[in-house]
């Protein structure tokens, strides 16, 4: 499982690079999220994790610009956070 959450972020780095993976980026974030549930379920950071989904999710459902850059930032940051939990086994 940690592999998947380094590969989306991989993944992630490399389509900021270019405007038209956008949007896309946004949903492999959010697969890359739920991939990675086995590593944050039942954590601290469970309930943190879920409702940052919700809110790319509605970021992502204004179909704008801004609101696919909010949804990319915000999962790009929920994403380093389970990494986190599942390096040190704790919530920061």
């Amino acid at each position: 499982m940690k592999r998947s959450v380094l590969l989306g972020l991989f993944v992630t780095a490399s389509m900021l690079a270019s405007s038209s993976f956008a949007a896309d980026l946004c949903d492999t974030n959010l697969k890359a999220i739920e991939n990675a549930k086995s590593q944050y379920q039942g954590s601290d950071i469970e309930a943190k994790v879920e409702a940052s989904v919700q809110q790319a999710k509605a970021h992502q459902a204004l179909n704008t610009k801004e609101g696919t850059e909010k949804c990319i930032s915000e999962t790009t940051q929920t994403i380093q956070e389970i990494q986190k939990v599942s390096k040190d086994g704790k919530s920061s």
